[in-house]
């Protein structure tokens, strides 16, 4: 299989997890879960991803005399992989903090918390993916992408 066949059953994949983690909720007869409430503990997870990768980051520098001044990590190693997880991860969850509130208030609590923790769960897939083979970080990618989308989408909806 290909590079790009990966990569496009990765996308497929990221979408119909959207599907699932957008509609789930509302479908399993979840109560509404106010916004105020819902929204710290959907970003709670993604935080604590973050404070995973951050904190792998730290302590490959601390112990390795020849980057703990900043200098760049090598090309390919896993320091320069989980950089590349941080950077990306904090651009979703930029997207994450635009979109999440509105869907909060138009969808219910509930659908922002299984967003949190879907999200955290690719994460996890980018980063084993990134690590295996770049094509396999497809699927971690569009399952933090797309949920978020189709979250926006549908939210936009219901609010017309």
């Amino acid at each position: 299989m290909g590079k790009r066949s990966k990569i496009a059953l990765g996308m497929i994949g990221g979408g119909l997890w959207g599907l699932l983690l957008v509609g789930g909720p509302q479908w399993l007869g979840f109560g509404y879960i106010p916004a105020p409430l819902a929204l710290p503990a959907a970003l709670l997870t993604p935080g604590l991803f973050l404070v995973a990768v951050v904190g792998f980051l730290a302590q490959r520098r601390f112990f390795d005399d020849a980057i703990i001044d900043g200098e760049p990590f090598a090309h390919g190693s896993p320091e320069e992989i989980a950089q590349r997880v941080l950077t990306n991860t904090v651009e979703q969850l930029a997207l994450a903090l635009a979109i999440w509130p509105f869907v909060a208030l138009t969808l219910g609590g509930a659908v922002a918390i299984s967003l949190g923790l879907g999200f955290t769960l690719m994460r996890m897939l980018f980063w084993i993916g990134y690590l295996a083979s770049p094509p396999l970080r497809a699927l971690g990618f569009a399952g933090t992408f797309y949920p978020t989308f189709v979250a926006a989408v549908w939210s936009i909806v219901i609010w017309l």
